[in-house]
């Protein structure tokens, strides 16, 4: 009997631990039926698959996939909590949480009475902000204004 119950006891925790790493892992077999959109970036900025969307600092899904789509920019996938319903003229954007942290897409909703359909496109995007363009513009013209004078 004690043998029975310890196995059990293991069987039990082998499949807590799986479940555990399908939730970590964001597994397709967890995920179906939810709400598939795609947005076009110039830049990602290291967006890598699996960041959190977000709708005010709540997380509604996942970046699925990032490709390079014939126009040569980025086409980002996401899937996005089923039942959710997106105005067609809502943005994305890529922002940093914090100042050096993680890349994730922020969505805004827009105002629009028609909703986005599963596959289709968000047409207003913001690209991610790169900091050390940011820097290497400032450094330019700090040179090129300090040089003149």
């Amino acid at each position: 009997m004690r043998d029975l119950v310890a196995g059990l006891f293991v069987l039990v925790g082998i499949g807590a631990i799986a479940m555990l790493a399908f939730r970590v892992g964001a597994s397709p077999l967890l995920d179906r039926g939810g709400l598939r959109l795609y947005a076009t970036f110039d830049q990602t900025g290291g967006l890598k698959p699996h960041a959190p969307v977000e709708i005010a600092g709540v997380k509604v899904g996942q970046v699925d996939d990032i490709v390079l789509s014939n126009d040569f920019r980025a086409r980002v996938g996401l899937d996005l909590r089923s039942g959710l319903q997106l105005p067609v003229d809502t943005s994305a954007s890529i922002v940093t949480a914090g100042m050096l942290g993680d890349r994730y897409v922020s969505l805004q909703l827009g105002g629009d009475e028609r909703m986005l359909q599963p596959g289709e496109e968000i047409s207003f995007t913001e690209s991610a902000v790169i900091l050390e363009r940011l820097i290497g513009k400032l450094v330019h013209n700090a040179g090129v204004n300090g040089g003149s004078e």
